[in-house]
């Protein structure tokens, strides 16, 4: 391993403003991972042909895989930068925002738009304070080992900037807010209002609008098998559609 690690860094000095390269070379350490190699980047934002720049923004906070904030797309695919080791990638190592969310500035993004998704699908249990804890509905066994699955979902957006159906050709709304439906749908108080949430995904952005194309499930870094959800719900949407049709 080299004594420096160069990074090509895809930088935008604003929403409108036009992307440009930028080279910087890192020292390298064993079990660098990519956020430690833009913190040291941060504290001293000097290109290879010794020039000082502004410091290099991007996004992140837990710092172990939970919070999905640094998602950006390193050597062309959509993946945590925390996890991201140095070792393990080819170099150099060129990070890019993902360009299917609005860049605010350089590698930071703006999700936003994925929970306004979940909002659309009703991605929340209605409660009225009425429980008691000791009398709460129990989660049935024979799915609450696919609702812990779906449950660990980062909102992090990797699927979305895989998928080829999502961004201005097409108006789906991705597969991460579509397979929380499912989520939802299976819990013992969410499913009173699954009809709600399958009837959302028969509009606009809908279950229809997925491709199955596959990328979601190859990017995901909690190898949530998202294909295997969409088929479900599309099979209850279908289901939906029948009883919307015939009225029971």
């Amino acid at each position: 391993m080299a004594d420096k690690v160069r990074f090509i860094i895809e930088r935008q000095d604003g929403p409108n403003e036009k992307p440009y390269i930028q080279e910087f070379d890192v020292d390298y350490r064993p079990g660098l991972n990519v956020v430690a190699a833009l913190m040291e980047i941060q504290k001293n934002p000097v290109t290879v042909d010794g020039k000082r720049v502004p410091p290099v923004t991007w996004e992140c906070n837990c710092l172990e895989k939970v919070c999905g904030a640094c998602m950006m797309v390193i050597n062309g695919k959509a993946r945590q930068a925390c996890c991201a080791l140095v070792d393990e990638i080819e170099q150099p190592i060129k990070l890019q925002p993902a360009r299917t969310f609005p860049v605010i500035r350089d590698l930071l993004i703006d999700r936003s738009v994925m929970f306004e998704s979940l909002k659309k699908i009703q991605g929340w249990v209605e409660l009225d304070g009425s429980w008691e804890v000791k009398d709460a509905p129990i989660q049935n066994p024979y799915t609450a080992q696919t609702a812990y699955e779906i449950s660990h979902c980062m909102t992090c957006g990797c699927c979305l900037e895989a998928c080829p159906n999502v961004g201005p050709q097409s108006d789906f709304i991705g597969p991460a807010p579509t397979v929380q439906a499912y989520l939802f749908n299976l819990h013992p108080l969410g499913k009173f209002d699954a009809p709600k949430r399958l009837n959302a995904l028969m509009e606009k952005g809908g279950i229809t609008s997925c491709g199955n194309s596959q990328n979601c499930v190859e990017v995901c870094p909690k190898s949530i098998k998202l294909t295997t959800y969409l088929a479900q719900l599309n099979r209850d949407v279908n289901k939906q559609a029948l009883k919307n049709i015939f009225n029971f």
